[in-house]
């Protein structure tokens, strides 16, 4: 089995969710840190607040009530480009599970070993 047909079979979030904080790691806003607002785990892609800010150039819509010009906003990355925040030791840390006593798996820090569940 290849790459891309594993890729396809099995979505990954990479142990990240929605409105997670997130620190930029590679590419041109690396350092750059904000939350998560939203993931495509089947594509493997994450799109972060105040990162990687494209130009959308957008059609006037009188029906919608959009002007039209050109627009600034977020656009996907790579999950493998971002790294989660931590907010117990507030730096960025790969993510684990474990596995509570009441039976629930939780996401843990692997640099401090704080849980990451709110």
């Amino acid at each position: 089995m290849n790459d891309m047909s594993r890729m396809e079979l099995e979505p990954s979030s990479a142990g990240l969710r929605k409105g997670d904080e997130v620190r930029v790691m590679a590419g041109r806003d690396k350092g750059k840190t904000g939350r998560v607002l939203s993931i495509d785990p089947r594509t493997r892609r994450v799109t972060v607040e105040h990162a990687n800010i494209i130009k959308r150039h957008t059609r006037a819509d009188s029906s919608k009530n959009i002007k039209g010009g050109v627009v600034e906003r977020e656009g996907p990355m790579a999950i493998s480009n971002v790294m989660l925040v931590c907010p117990a030791c507030a730096k960025h840390a790969r993510t684990g599970r474990k596995l509570m006593p009441d039976g629930t798996k939780v996401r843990v820090c692997r640099r401090c070993g704080t849980t990451l569940e709110k």
